[in-house]
């Protein structure tokens, strides 16, 4: 039989114009499990013209091999598999599904028995991705001379519904649980027939019925739990949703069951019946008593504050408000006329603009107080006007509570009290010039007695050093005891620092005051280590850096107790020097941190004055410098590190060019 007789034969074997019709009847079969298309049985050939002419999508695998047949419905299915997998076996094609889909194949094949299965989960690998598919189907066995030779899979991708259904499960749920969350009672009402459905538990809590009685109708709500006074406003409202569509709102009092009365708030919307019928109501209810109330005591509070705000205007006292931030938030006439501010300029921001910076840390005593509900009574400080005018006043602060007696912030009360400062000043100023004269007589005298004569006993002794390091050991002790006489002197301000800055190396005053500390370091168990890579001079006032480095160096020693290793260096940066000093010492906490460069601040009482850090702050940055501090208490890399950065132009460099111009 040549190919044009066998194409005519195949025709009339496989009918239809169909894409797998025409497949089939094109494939080679010669090589498969099913032999030459002309040798298939005519059961094998009215069921491969049933599944050709089924819309729905149908497979039909033959044979112990399970070979597989499929309509132009199921090519969606296969997607890339499409059409290699004709005439495969089943378990080849669909290895992913295999293992679940296997047990009722086989059951279906060997056994005869019908499956019907219904959204099974069933994942199937489509252009090289696992995805997942819920399926329905069912295998039917095809007999033949009374065995069983194939199964008939008829089946649908049910993904689509599925997911929809799931979805439209969560939306119920979430709807639920925000209609519990609202307090919403959720009904639906046919106002033609009056019938109500009542969604959910909350509207019999409303109306305060038991569930056993039902839904209340329109005609009963009117009658027996709508107030008189609001029949004829639900009565239109109801009208212009039911005939115009619009939108229900209606509040009005109502009578519970149990006699209380309470203020509801009913919304809803109109929906038609496809049918043509008349439109239903779904709607909420919601019991806004408390709301209603809670609202009053606001118009009320309101207006007191409106009264109060009217005193407070009118005050000659200086009368603001705050958060506890520091935080304006309210501003009288008088604050304006005191501090030269307007409220616009005010309200919003910190307290900290009418304090002079160095007294910003009462600020944080104050609120303080105020977070504990402390009042504190005519407290005298002195604030900043807009001009930096400093002026006296008095002041005194009561702390804001909001309804649940929560401290929310504070009130004050300032008085300017300059002009009486001025007159008590007068009056103490002569009696204060003289105790000052006299005591600072007095500590010049001993201090400097004490240093003379130590000075004296240094310059007989240096004929009796021979040796190289002692003259060395005996150079450092006169200039240390020189620049103790300059910080006495310093500290209590008789004099602002008068040497003149000059272009000095860092790492040189570095170098000398390890030197200095070093014997103190052995003898503590204390290794130092210098790393000076800078030769880079800056115009400085030798003598402050000095101390700047002795007291970081010392602070080092303090926290090393037990030994460890004090390293010191300098290098240089792109604008200009910068010095380390580390220790491997105890740490210092992260709460105490921030309040190292605050004055009389040690966290050595016994043997600290707590200025060390903080002069030499004052000392940088007079420089034009800055100095950081990092810390940690536990773990690697325990101990403490002080950078100080210098500026390669420092403001004493300034101050020396236009001190040469002038």
């Amino acid at each position: 039989m040549n190919e044009v007789e066998e194409a005519r034969k195949a025709d009339t074997l496989i009918a239809g114009s169909s894409e797998m019709a025409a497949r089939i009847r094109e494939h080679d079969w010669r090589g498969t499990a099913l032999g030459p298309l002309d040798h298939w049985s005519e059961t094998l050939l009215a069921t491969v013209n049933l599944m050709l002419n089924s819309p729905f999508p149908t497979m039909l695998m033959w044979g112990a091999e399970l070979a597989l047949l499929y309509n132009d419905a199921a090519i969606a299915t296969l997607s890339d598999k499409h059409p290699e997998a004709l005439g495969r076996g089943y378990r080849e094609v669909f290895a992913e599904a295999w293992e679940l889909v296997g047990e009722d194949m086989e059951a279906c094949l060997y056994k005869g028995k019908t499956a019907v299965r219904d959204n099974m989960l069933i994942p199937i690998l489509r252009d090289g991705v696992m995805e997942d598919h819920f399926w329905s189907y069912s295998l039917s066995p095809v007999y033949e001379n009374g065995q069983v030779c194939g199964v008939f899979d008829a089946f649908r991708n049910m993904t689509e519904s599925v997911i929809a259904t799931r979805k439209l499960r969560e939306s119920e749920a979430r709807l639920k649980i925000a209609t519990e969350a609202a307090q919403l009672g959720v009904f639906v009402w046919d106002p033609g027939v009056d019938h109500p459905v009542w969604e959910n538990d909350r509207l019999y809590e409303i109306f305060g019925r038991d569930p056993e009685q039902g839904a209340v109708t329109g005609e009963e709500f009117l009658e027996r739990y709508l107030h008189p006074d609001f029949h004829e406003d639900f009565q239109k409202a109801v009208a212009r949703t039911v005939i115009e569509g619009t939108p229900l709102h209606f509040e009005g009092l109502m009578t519970r069951a149990d006699g209380a009365v309470r203020r509801i708030e009913v919304r809803g919307n109109s929906h038609s019946d496809p049918t043509g019928s008349q439109a239903k109501v779904l709607g909420t209810v919601r019991d806004i008593t408390e709301l209603r109330e809670a609202e009053q005591v606001v118009r009320d509070r309101v207006k007191h504050q409106d009264e109060l705000a009217a005193i407070v205007s009118s005050s000659d006292d200086v009368i603001l408000s705050k958060d506890l931030n520091g935080i304006i938030v309210t501003w009288n006439e008088a604050a304006t006329r005191v501090f030269g501010y307007t409220a616009e300029e005010m309200i919003g921001t910190s307290i900290l603009r009418l304090i002079p910076e160095d007294l910003h840390h009462d600020e944080e005593m104050i609120l303080s107080n105020i977070r504990a509900g402390k009042r504190m009574k005519h407290f005298e400080t002195v604030r900043k006007t807009r001009d930096g005018r400093l002026i006296d006043v008095s002041i005194s602060i009561s702390p804001l509570r909001d309804a649940s007696g929560r401290v929310i912030g504070a009130s004050k009360i300032l008085r300017d009290i300059s002009d009486r400062r001025r007159m008590e000043q007068s009056l103490l100023q002569a009696e204060k010039i003289a105790a000052t004269g006299r005591m600072a007589a007095t500590i010049a005298h001993e201090i400097n007695n004490p240093l003379e004569a130590v000075m004296n006993l240094l310059y007989l002794l240096r004929p009796k050093v021979t040796d190289a390091e002692g003259r060395a050991y005996l150079a450092n002790a006169e200039s240390e005891l020189n620049r103790v006489s300059h910080i006495a002197k310093q500290t209590l301000g008789y004099y602002r620092e008068v040497a003149s800055a000059v272009p000095v190396c860092l790492t040189a005053i570095a170098e000398q005051a390890v030197a200095i500390y070093e014997p103190r370091c052995m003898a503590a168990g204390i290794r130092v280590e210098r790393r000076f890579a800078s030769e880079r001079k800056v115009v400085l006032r030798r003598g402050e850096m000095m101390q700047v480095i002795s007291n970081l160096i010392t602070n080092a020693i303090y926290a090393m107790s037990d030994g460890g290793q004090l390293s010191v260096s300098v290098r240089d940066t792109a604008e200009g020097v910068e010095l380390v000093v580390g220790d491997t010492g105890i740490g210092i906490a992260p709460e105490v941190l921030p309040k190292v460069f605050e004055a009389f601040f040690t966290m050595r009482p016994s043997v600290g004055t707590g200025i060390g850090l903080f002069v030499a702050k004052q000392f940088v940055e007079g420089h034009g410098g800055r100095i950081e501090i990092m810390s940690r208490r536990e773990g690697e890399g325990r101990g403490t590190e002080v950078r100080v950065f210098l500026p390669e132009h420092t403001p004493y460099e300034e101050a020396g060019a236009d001190s040469l111009k002038g």
